[in-house]
């Protein structure tokens, strides 16, 4: 009998549990106003992500998706990207978009209600959060097919969560990403639950990477806790997939610390040794103590910085109180290039009724 395929995922990790640095990290890691600036980022995308929960819970923003514990995954992928790559998000990267240039008062008023809060300063060829699970790793397919038919030296980048690689909409796209070997790279955020099914009742499979193997991709497994291995693999897709060699799956191993959204309570599921453990060795904590250890951080510049992260998001909310309140015709807006009657109806009952309040 002979063995027709053979396959092997490699994890990848530089700054373990401990902060501890690997003997082969790459340049970054001793690259000192680098690994700050990303520290200052990830604590700004911790800050904000603080807020806009507190402004949920005080009635001042809808239901909202925590990033906490994924602040890694968001910066490092962002560092990745190019502003003319395309990026697919799910309704939780809120750092990628911050880094990608979407103001913090625009994401909150998405999550206010006001989808004119999607018109972001990002870049424009970035498609919106997406709230159906997996869909959009099809929506950054087409886009890649369409960087690969016009020859350009671009890449797609879809983030989806480990409930998405479930999902007949990843497996599609997986394929056909595979069979036309196109500029794409799935970011696999595997926080252990897809909202409160644990990732072990949701495959037999003994990594979520090695589901790219069926499609002809290659993957790869890394430590979404350590920005360091983040940087330098998302990095690393990103250039293969805009130097023609294909797409690539990359599996970012984290742990979701709050709850699914703000409308879950993750205590009825999870034990609380396992979410205490998470906060011993999150993203965000483990750079701190790097930095302090390599003599590049303090206590006096830490509480700066966080300072300066409160004047920021305190002037991000003050945007936010202050924007107009949306107008309900917005909900009929940019659906199709001629409204058909029906709606075009229920846009003048709307109509009618706002001039009445007024």
């Amino acid at each position: 009998m002979n063995s027709v395929a053979r396959f092997e995922i490699r994890r990848i990790q530089y700054l373990d549990e401990r902060a501890q640095l690997a003997a082969d990290a790459p340049p970054l890691a001793n690259d000192r106003d680098m690994m700050i600036d990303l520290y200052r980022a990830m604590s700004s995308v911790r800050a904000f992500d603080a807020k806009a929960i507190n402004l949920q819970r005080t009635g001042k923003l809808g239901t909202y998706a925590s990033s906490l514990g994924h602040e890694a995954i968001h910066v490092g992928a962002a560092r990745a990207l190019e502003p003319d790559d395309v990026f697919a998000p799910t309704y939780r990267e809120h750092g990628v978009l911050l880094e990608r240039g979407v103001k913090m008062s625009e994401i909150l008023s998405y999550w206010g209600g006001d989808e004119a809060g999607m018109a972001w300063s990002g870049p424009a060829r970035d498609f919106p959060y997406c709230i159906p699970i997996a869909t959009q790793t099809l929506h950054a397919a087409g886009a890649a097919f369409a960087i690969k038919h016009r020859g350009e030296r671009r890449c797609a980048l879809a983030a989806l969560g480990d409930g998405g690689t479930s999902e007949g909409a990843f497996y599609e796209a997986l394929n056909a990403a595979g069979a036309m070997q196109l500029p794409l790279v799935f970011l696999v955020i595997n926080n252990r639950y897809a909202i409160s099914v644990p990732v072990e009742k949701q495959t037999g499979a003994g990594t979520l990477a090695q589901k790219a193997i069926a499609g002809g991709v290659p993957g790869t497994q890394v430590d979404g806790n350590d920005i360091i291995a983040v940087c330098e693999v998302v990095t690393q897709a990103a250039a293969r997939a805009r130097r023609g060699e294909g797409p690539s799956l990359i599996e970012a191993l984290t742990y979701r610390i709050g709850d699914h959204t703000t409308a879950d309570d993750a205590g009825r599921y999870r034990d609380a040794k396992e979410v205490e453990h998470a906060r011993q060795v999150e993203p965000v904590i483990r750079l701190r103590r790097y930095l302090t250890a390599r003599g590049w951080w303090d206590d006096s510049a830490e509480q700066e910085l966080q300072r300066e992260c409160e004047t920021r998001v305190a002037a991000a909310v003050e945007t936010y109180f202050a924007r107009p309140d949306p107008d309900p015709a917005q909900m009929f807006m940019h659906l199709f290039a001629r409204l058909p009657a029906r709606l075009e109806e229920q846009l003048d009952t709307v109509r009618t009724s706002a001039r009445r309040a007024d």
